[in-house]
């Protein structure tokens, strides 16, 4: 988990996103049991209370739930929620931007997508060597 002290997004924002990814990648499987605040605290060098309020975001958002006796723990479900949120906000803001910036510039729409397609392609041969 990194932490970018000199962006604009406050810290515990940061340490949801980052908690969220590690659910995404697989890291962090539902129904097991997710980072501390104390451990989140003691790696990033942050208070405790920071690392406590990234970690309630998540509660509120029924990806992250205390479990009886044990620590709190990826949610059922979590993964299809946060795969939903990311498709519908934030995924969809970049699509619009793209298109806006796209149609600023005078850019048909079949370069647009044959630079996406593009770009899939060198990822893909990046990480097939």
């Amino acid at each position: 988990m990194k932490i970018n002290f000199d962006s604009l997004t406050p810290v515990y924002i940061q340490i949801a996103e980052a908690i969220e990814d590690d659910i995404i990648s697989g890291k962090l499987a539902e129904g097991c049991a997710a980072y501390s605040q104390l451990i989140i605290a003691r790696e990033l060098r942050v208070n405790p209370a920071t690392a406590a309020k990234g970690i309630n975001v998540l509660v509120s958002k029924g990806i992250l739930e205390k479990q009886r006796g044990t620590s709190m723990i990826v949610a059922f479900g979590a993964l299809e929620r946060l795969l939903h949120e990311r498709r519908e906000s934030g995924f969809g803001e970049l699509i619009s931007n793209l298109v806006l910036e796209a149609i600023k510039i005078d850019l048909p729409e079949i370069e647009v997508l044959n630079l996406i397609k593009n770009y899939y392609r060198s990822l893909e041969e990046h990480t097939n060597e």
